[in-house]
């Protein structure tokens, strides 16, 4: 098939793609700002402030925490630096925060994306938010026991709240949504470009050893690979379209779901992490690790329970 045909073929199922998230995105977002302008995320906030002693942080962060959990990365972000001067933070504490937001954040958004591809909506995001649990209060018990990271924390920049309410939520949100069709374009261009150069599969192969280990084939490396560096959004859009090109088994499906709810993003949101104060090992290669150890365990899981190989080899596969 010609270059030019492929890539009218890509661009009609990319903006196919988009609007379905686009209407998976607006409503939720929407109802999810409303719920934090009319005091709800405040209201329910202290029935989370004991839960913060589990990862030795000050009660006060779980309205953090929970804008975050809720509306997104940057929402809880805005918080914790309002909450900062009352408060006397370390470099451990930052991190373990900064964990708990990585893992799990804009759960009604991103997950509801993820659920248009298969997975149950509930099911990754119950797995997501345990993980972000898990790995935080591991993260708290190595810091109190070692010491490690005891000194204050320093951000190097700190975010400006910027315009609040609904003028300046509706600018994000129409921001967001323009962004989101300009990378989901150039990244679908981008692979047709790479296939057609032969690039991505030497970057699948280089990269199938790392997925192999969480049980993923060749099929789902292309959108966990983006998802993994750009973000969930952006991989579960490659992901749906994918699903549509070819048949994808179901728990491929899943275990990338999962994968990529546990580490996505790892540019540009652990830059931002970092530059706040976290540690960039702890928030890079731990969490990577967390998250292929985690997704291992869960595929070795569902293996046992199916009696069918999650991932056989790719001989095998192509047979």
């Amino acid at each position: 098939m010609p270059l030019q045909t492929q890539f009218q073929r890509r661009t009609i199922e990319t903006f196919v793609v988009y609007r379905e998230l686009v209407v998976v995105m607006v409503p939720i977002a929407i109802a999810t700002q409303a719920l934090a302008e009319f005091g709800v995320i405040k209201a329910v906030s202290p029935w989370l402030a004991p839960a913060m002693q589990l990862f030795g942080l000050p009660p006060e962060l779980a309205l953090a925490w929970l804008t975050g959990l809720l509306v997104g990365m940057w929402g809880g972000i805005v918080v914790l630096f309002t909450l900062i001067p009352t408060l006397v933070l370390s470099s451990a504490d930052m991190t373990v925060f900064s964990a708990l937001l990585l893992l799990a954040h804009a759960i009604p958004v991103e997950q509801r994306i993820v659920a248009r591809a298969g997975p149950n909506f509930w099911a990754t995001s119950i797995i997501r938010i345990a993980g972000a649990i898990v790995f935080a209060a591991l993260l708290h018990q190595l810091f109190a026991a070692t010491g490690w990271l005891a000194q204050p924390m320093v951000p190097v920049w700190t975010p400006a709240a910027g315009e609040g309410g609904w003028l300046g939520f509706s600018y994000g949100l129409v921001k967001t949504l323009v962004v989101m069709l300009a990378v989901l374009l150039a990244l679908s261009w981008a692979m047709e470009l790479l296939r057609a150069a032969g690039i991505l599969d030497l970057l699948y192969k280089a990269l199938a050893p790392l997925f192999r280990l969480v049980g993923l084939r060749q099929e789902a490396l292309p959108f966990t690979t983006v998802g993994l560096l750009l973000g969930i959004s952006y991989g579960s859009g490659l992901m749906l379209a994918e699903v549509r090109r070819q048949p994808i088994e179901p728990r491929q499906i899943f275990l990338a779901s999962v994968f990529m709810g546990f580490a996505h993003s790892l540019i540009e949101d652990t830059l931002v992490v970092v530059a706040l104060g976290a540690d960039l090992t702890t928030v890079l290669l731990g969490r990577l690790a967390f998250a292929i150890a985690t997704t291992a365990a869960l595929a070795l899981f569902l293996e046992r329970f199916s009696g069918a190989p999650i991932a056989p080899s790719d001989s095998a596969s192509r047979s």
